[in-house]
């Protein structure tokens, strides 16, 4: 029969799709998903909560974030769980989708949060089970990235995938703005003393996410399914993810490149998480500046992710983050003492072009770090890393800011990990890249 690997891999066909078929379907997935943190979590719904359901911009900011380190401790949890599950069993696409449509149902559940208190408790529960759908929906649409792009090409394909989300980001809020924040009186007969004309930014990202993420299940192929029965895979993959747990320490660069990527990424999820509340909050933006704001982001942040997907399969993906970290601290320093919006926006700016690689180059390292038989398993302890101390940067946001009563105090805690995480990533030594073209695993 063969390696199952080869049938769904890079140069083979699929349903009459290419290899670069494919890898716009793949790419596709990312376009679609990241409206969801974008609109939802980072910008448009997390402002309107902060301002129009919580009792103070201070209280909302307090419970998001607790909302949002909850629903990052399930990841923790459960994400590696999840991971050794999938390679036990084979497939990836049906988590892919279970997940997926959890996302979009919360989305499509955020109509019902009116502009009062009494809907707090409402949104806080939607907003914790969706980000954990699309957190771990992530993991499995990680671990698929090796299969559909040649080795030598990873940094490559991952950071083109990270700008083709940031453009969805982008085009999502764009739509948002023109259709549904911006016109005066709100267009398609919506109550704008309801609140109507924002709380439809959550049925709008669930039809988004529905519709885009359907070239993934339809044109890029899946490993075939292992068939064994229910309890030999869940003792399998329990048993897998415990024996990787135990040989971590054995294993130097990936649980030293783990434990950074677990400090910076948790700068990163609360920089997204607060950003939108800052800009409301510190700066009096309305929910149409805070629009545009995002959208001037998502266009520096998407052309960061690409222009640096040559740098990281230049210099390679260790580099690459360090660079970004760099950025990110240096510009965060500065956007932390400015006083006008203009500054604002124009360092928000900066630190967008620096978000994407970031990101993009973290996938494309696990990438090379993980084995392909143990690969989703490690993209569960990816998220793991991404997710285990999730908890810990929203709840000192939220704590800092109360005790201080400053967001500017409570986001300046952001900063340190940054630098934390750069430091754990100096002595890594990252895995040889591949030079050629050819088949075959670059490990």
């Amino acid at each position: 029969m063969g390696d199952s690997r080869q049938e769904a891999g890079p140069t083979s066909g699929w349903r009459g799709v290419g290899p670069k078929g494919r890898l716009l379907a793949w790419c596709s997935y990312d376009w679609a998903n990241s409206s969801y943190p974008t609109v939802v979590v980072t910008f448009v719904f997390a402002a309107y909560y902060a301002t129009a359901v919580a009792e103070t911009p201070e209280i909302g900011t307090a419970q998001w974030g607790q909302a949002l380190a909850l629903s990052g401790l399930a990841v923790a949890i459960l994400a590696p769980i999840f991971g050794a599950l999938a390679d036990q069993g084979g497939r990836r696409k049906p988590w892919i989708g279970v997940f997926s449509a959890t996302a979009v149902l919360t989305a499509l559940g955020l109509w019902w949060v009116a502009p009062d208190p009494a809907f707090a408790l409402l949104a806080l529960v939607l907003i914790a089970v969706g980000n954990a759908a699309f957190e771990f929906g992530q993991v499995f649409y990680n671990a698929m990235l090796p299969e559909v792009a040649p080795p030598e090409r990873l940094g490559r394909i991952s950071g083109w995938a990270w700008s083709v989300g940031y453009a969805g980001g982008l085009v999502c809020l764009a739509l948002s703005l023109v259709l549904f924040a911006q016109p005066v009186p709100p267009l398609f007969g919506l109550d704008a003393a309801a609140a109507e004309n924002i709380r439809i930014v959550g049925p709008f990202v669930a039809v988004w996410f529905a519709l885009f993420a359907l070239p993934l299940f339809l044109f890029v192929p899946d490993a075939p399914p292992h068939r064994k029965p229910l309890a030999e895979t869940l003792r399998g993959g329990l048993r897998s993810l415990g024996n990787t747990l135990k040989s971590l320490p054995r294993h130097g660069q990936t649980g030293r490149y783990l434990l950074a990527h677990m400090i910076y990424t948790d700068g990163l999820n609360t920089l997204f998480a607060f950003g939108g509340l800052y800009a409301a909050g510190t700066f009096n933006m309305t929910f149409e500046e805070i629009l545009i704001f995002a959208i001037l982001l998502n266009i520096t942040a998407g052309l960061g992710a690409a222009g640096f997907a040559w740098v990281d399969d230049w210099i390679g993906p260790k580099r690459t983050i360090l660079i970004a970290l760099a950025g990110l601290f240096v510009a965060g320093v500065a956007i932390l003492v400015v006083e006008t919006r203009l500054s604002f926006t124009v360092l928000g700016c900066v630190i967008g072009i620096f978000i994407g690689p970031a990101q993009s180059a973290s996938r494309s390292l696990m990438a090379r770090l993980a084995p392909p038989e143990h690969r989703t398993e490690l993209f569960g302890l990816y998220a793991l890393s991404g997710k285990a101390t999730a908890f810990l940067g929203p709840a000192i946001v939220g704590a800092v800011t109360l005790w201080a009563d400053s967001q500017r105090a409570g986001m300046a805690t952001i900063l340190v990990f940054f630098l934390i995480g750069a430091l754990l990533m100096l002595p890594l030594r990252e895995p040889a890249r591949a030079v050629s073209a050819g088949s075959g695993a670059s490990r």
